[in-house]
């Protein structure tokens, strides 16, 4: 199968000083980079959304025990005063 694409000026540049100093095809260059891009991207797919985030749950903390728990109570409290706030900076 034969595709045709348009590539900016830079990037057509950089693709072909990249061809010359690997000494391959500008083609394959593209397939390669093509196939690695396919591959990453199912493979994120793949990835649960829980996997993605693992690294950060648990590293930062409110400071209040029972946000989980009752976090619309929080909310509301502070809407509310940033609405008073800047009712009274007026």
């Amino acid at each position: 199968m034969r595709v045709s694409i348009i590539l900016s000026d830079d990037l057509e540049d950089d693709l072909d000083a990249l061809s010359k100093r690997l000494r391959l095809k500008r083609s394959d260059i593209v397939r390669m980079a093509l196939d690695k891009f396919i591959k990453e991207f199912k493979a994120s797919e793949r990835t649960k959304p829980y996997v993605k985030v693992a690294n950060i749950i648990g590293s930062v903390s409110s400071g209040i025990p029972d946000l989980g728990g009752i976090h619309r109570k929080y909310l509301v409290n502070k809407i509310k005063t940033r609405i008073s706030s800047l009712s009274r900076s007026r």
